[in-house]
């Protein structure tokens, strides 16, 4: 009997040893489950997520907004006073309002005249801007071939066989822009004592669009570490536009979110600005209704 009693014990302490370890892991797992998967799951294809600054001189309770949209299922669109004919801009919600956008970003910096783009823009058959300048980076969406292209991509045009021309082979529309990231997650700028509010487009390991936004000013050394650390997979990163004048808003069922900046040297020199400024072009995204195009 002791020896069937001893058996009897052994086998509920394995037992209870096993159990423990299934809740330690499943403990373990759930912790990091939350640790690593905090996005907030908008609608199929589209989430949200922000990032607490990390750097030393922010102020408590500062992020980055990410809001990671697949392209596969949303389709991007380039809006501008160009295509409409206006002679004036909208903020990022007017845009979004007007033309059926569920979120939209800046398109990118513009030259004096308040509608071109300062770079190369396209939109399928429509072109702000068809001369382009020596910044180093094209986000295409739009591809000719929708088997064997990605929906999106962010090039870098010092990349080895990678030209405007190339791109546009197989892209339907283009824009260029001043290059943060290179591919495949190189910070391309040198420390500074600039720093500004920002508005940023970026590209992740899975081909994700991501829409990216700081009010806290950042040198842009600084907001490239800070994003290529934050563990959202980011390979690649285009400056959209700075200071006041950088936007991003979305507006999906009952989540509505409208962030501006403020800050930006030499301009705007502190955090008090209060409204969103009109820009001439916006980068957008809606509901695909069928597929890749």
């Amino acid at each position: 009997m002791r020896c069937g009693n001893s058996l009897l014990f052994s086998l509920w302490r394995a037992t209870l040893a096993i159990f423990c370890l299934f809740v330690l892991l499943g403990l373990l797992s759930r912790w990091n489950a939350v640790a690593t998967s905090d996005w907030q799951v908008l609608s199929p294809g589209m989430e949200l997520k922000y990032l607490p600054v990390t750097h030393p001189n922010a102020p408590a309770g500062a992020n980055l907004t990410v809001l990671r949209i697949d392209p596969r299922l949303w389709e991007m669109e380039l809006m501008g006073t160009s295509r409409t004919g206006e002679k004036a801009g909208h903020t990022a919600r007017e845009w979004c309002e007007t033309h059926k956008l569920t979120a939209a970003i800046n398109a990118g910096m513009f030259k004096t005249d308040g509608a071109t783009h300062v770079g190369y823009m396209r939109f399928q058959e429509h072109v702000n801007n068809a001369k382009a300048n020596d910044y180093q980076s094209v986000a295409a969406f739009d591809p000719r071939d929708s088997q064997a292209l990605a929906p999106f991509r962010i090039f870098d045009l010092d990349s080895p066989g990678v030209t405007l021309q190339t791109i546009l082979k197989d892209y339907g529309s283009a824009v260029q822009n001043l290059r943060l990231i290179k591919r495949p997650g190189s910070n391309q700028w040198a420390e500074q004592d600039k720093k500004w509010s920002e508005a940023a487009l970026g590209e992740d390991s899975s081909g994700h669009v991501l829409f990216l936004f700081s009010r806290y000013p950042f040198s842009m050394h600084d907001l490239n570490q800070e994003l290529l650390s934050a563990g959202i997979g980011l390979v690649a990163a285009q400056h959209l536009e700075g200071g006041p004048e950088a936007q991003l808003y979305l507006r999906l069922g009952e989540k509505r979110i409208e962030l501006f900046g403020s800050y930006e040297t030499s301009f705007v020199e502190n955090d008090s600005n209060a409204i969103p400024w009109p820009i001439p072009n916006v980068l957008g995204v809606r509901p695909r209704t069928s597929g890749t195009r």
